[in-house]
């Protein structure tokens, strides 16, 4: 047997179907990726809305993909048939289950606790995110061990790498199954460590303080530093990008880095974006954000 065939072969064992928790934005571009790299998927949301909004934009997403000669129809139809939505967290068990929702860590405690009830011990948990320690997600979880980060990246068809993040206590070899995954997935996997941030978001997020602080400082407009960013070189600059993530979700991250490097002020989340939440404007998503999209 070659080799190199080995490890989509251990994955193909473990992980017959995957679960996705979480229709939004980074859920439902998960999923389309696990159905259209052959895996049956449910996708979990409790507003029946946003499932039906994510069926739609995986629909459109795979058509795309038709258009322009990179899947067959009927691979496109076949795809889309994997997927099982719903709104009924009874229904979702499987042989992975990534989770997509908000990033508080009370929200994932209390969703990978009922995730565990309702599956097998041998079932891998996954959470998508960027900022929470993995240690801590898995701490209150029967069976810690199969805890594991796996960090997508918006948008998640088309951002090209995973990190991996092993907990204290997650299984080595249930983070390397994860990490073939994201292989088998067509993704570039990294494993980082248990660190705030991880890699990617330890590295960017003074890409959007450092640009929030001139915005706060009034030394120019949300617009020239963009200009000038991608003048520079960058695809986006930070506030166009915090527009697509979503405000909110930038917010978030920032707020759980600064907790977690124990208030360092050069993490400090800024008052701009803090108002921009509160007034419900997060973004593409919205409508509204730093820019207008009405």
């Amino acid at each position: 047997m070659d080799a190199s065939a080995q490890p989509a072969l251990a994955v193909s064992s473990a992980i017959r179907t995957i679960a996705v928790v979480g229709a939004g934005t980074m859920g439902l571009g998960i999923a389309q990726l696990c159905v259209q790299h052959g895996f049956p998927t449910v996708l979990f949301d409790l507003n029946e809305e946003v499932l039906t909004k994510a069926q739609q934009a995986i629909a459109a997403g795979l058509g795309k993909l038709v258009e322009k000669g990179k899947l067959a129809p009927e691979a496109r139809d076949e795809a889309l048939a994997r997927l099982r939505p719903t709104t009924d967290l009874t229904t979702v068990q499987a042989d992975l289950i990534i989770e997509a929702v908000v990033e508080k860590l009370a929200v994932k405690h209390q969703l990978f606790g009922e995730l565990a009830m309702l599956n097998s011990p041998t079932t891998i948990l996954a959470s998508n995110t960027s900022s929470l320690p993995i240690t801590r997600l898995a701490a209150p979880v029967p069976h810690p061990e199969r805890v594991v980060g796996m960090h997508f990246f918006n948008p998640a068809p088309l951002m090209p790498l995973v990190e991996v993040i092993k907990g204290a206590a997650t299984s080595p070899a249930v983070a390397e199954l994860v990490y073939q995954l994201a292989l088998q997935l067509g993704k570039t996997a990294v494993y980082a460590a248990d660190a705030p941030g991880f890699i990617v978001n330890r590295v960017a997020r003074h890409f959007y303080v450092e640009s929030l602080k001139i915005a706060e400082e009034q030394v120019t407009s949300f617009e020239v530093v963009d200009e000038l960013l991608e003048a520079s070189g960058f695809r986006m600059g930070p506030f166009r990008l915090m527009d697509l993530i979503g405000v909110d979700t930038n917010f978030s991250v920032t707020s759980a880095m600064f907790e977690a490097f124990h208030y360092d002020a050069k993490f400090r989340p800024s008052r701009i974006q803090q108002q921009k939440v509160d007034a419900g404007h997060h973004g593409r998503k919205t409508g509204k954000g730093f820019y207008d999209y009405s």
